[in-house]
């Protein structure tokens, strides 16, 4: 099953589709409240509503592109490497991907805050491209004014989709190349599902349980990741020990090494036996624990619930113990001191702020737009409503 379907894609495919739907529907929804009302030229509406879709749809052509290309190169150029230290890339490449999933994993029990927190960034995009000086005559300048609800989403999915891409060769790249066209497509067709259910006002809650359940497999599988990271790199010291032909020992005594082997069954091997390779890919189990593969399992299960608690008391008292104090220290680094300053959570009445300067540069847009029809002739004119 491994082979053709590798859950730590479908899970990262998912999660990056899904916040990409999340910035499409939240510039959908901008774009409603601002311009979509009745008594509001519904052409210009509709017009800029197609830019959102344009540049949402080249984004993701790009990422498609970039992606294959990136999965070409690796299998046609790295399998000579791949191969001759199979066990120590293995434990590398797991490493990371229980690293990546574990960064990623958290942001999507808070996907009501994952809306507002892109409703600002919109806001806060078009309120800094509205005051950005432009040299007279500009025609670059001019073009990015008058199609800003094209280039914001083709930043914001090509971000996305780059991210993707990143990830999954992050996780994935001990996969044969069978295990990708699955797991990409279903995760697409369930962020796009789950996002649509958003948009239309679904019931939050069994979106929250859903999220809950995606986001506790994802872990399984990372904490599965960071045990066969520990587990493959001591069998690969353990083979430079004993020599390379240690593969072909089957599951008997001389295939393991006894001193760090916490049990061992001759059974259930996921390398040999059909079956428990599934059970090796979702929860990283081996037919041999160590002491470093059962010991990093309990830590990362350690350093989770530590995570969870921390968001926990975040949410009930606003900041974490220390934060404010590290921040302003932050703020008096040089090197550090605006990209603090960017990261820094508005208040409140800063993002309403932000939100209504926002709207307020998308009907000077409609007002520009409506200038430019008026400004050419009949037939350009119905060119233009086409």
């Amino acid at each position: 099953m491994v082979n053709v379907f590798a859950p730590q894609v479908f899970f990262i495919v998912f999660r990056e589709c899904l916040e990409a739907v999340i910035v499409i529907s939240v510039l959908l929804s901008f774009l409603k409240q601002t311009l979509g009302q009745p008594d509001q030229d519904q052409k210009i509406y509709k017009r800029l509503v197609k830019q959102v879709w344009w540049g949402s749809i080249l984004g993701i052509v790009i990422c498609l592109i970039i992606g294959g290309i990136f999965i070409g190169i690796f299998y046609g150029l790295g399998h000579n490497i791949w191969a001759e230290s199979e066990d120590l890339w293995e434990g590398i490449f797991y490493l990371i991907a229980a690293i990546i999933i574990t960064a990623m994993g958290l942001p999507l029990l808070r996907i009501n805050k994952t809306q507002e927190k892109w409703r600002v960034k919109i806001a806060q995009a078009l309120v800094e491209q509205k005051n950005k000086k432009h040299s007279v005559g500009s025609y670059l300048s001019n073009w990015s004014r008058r199609y800003v609800m094209f280039i914001l989403p083709l930043i914001t999915t090509l971000r996305e989709g780059v991210e993707a891409v990143v990830f999954v060769g992050g996780v994935s790249l001990g996969q044969p190349a069978t295990a990708f066209p699955i797991p990409v497509i279903t995760g697409i067709l369930a962020g796009l599902a789950v996002g649509l259910i958003l948009y239309r006002g679904g019931n939050i809650l069994s979106i929250q349980i859903f999220l809950i359940v995606a986001t506790s497999i994802l872990y399984l599988i990372a904490a599965g990741m960071f045990s066969k990271s520990i587990w493959s790199l001591q069998y690969h010291v353990f083979a430079k020990k004993v020599g390379s032909d240690v593969a072909e020992a089957g599951n008997g005594p001389g295939s393991y090494d006894i001193r760090e082997t916490i049990w061992h069954v001759n059974c259930c091997n996921p390398e040999t036996d059909n079956g428990w390779d599934v059970f090796n890919a979702v929860l990283g189990w081996q037919n041999t624990a160590t002491y470093g593969s059962v010991i990093s399992y309990i830590m990362y299960w350690v350093f989770i619930v530590f995570c969870v608690f921390c968001l926990l008391y975040e949410e009930k008292t606003g900041s974490l113990p220390l934060k404010k104090q590290i921040v302003s220290f932050l703020l008096k680094v040089p090197g550090v001191r605006t990209y603090v300053k960017r990261k820094q959570a508005l208040t409140t009445e800063q993002a309403d702020d932000v939100i209504r300067q926002g709207q307020d540069h998308l009907r000077d847009q409609q007002t520009l737009q409506e200038s430019d029809v008026h400004a050419i002739s009949p037939e350009q004119h119905s060119e233009v409503q086409k």
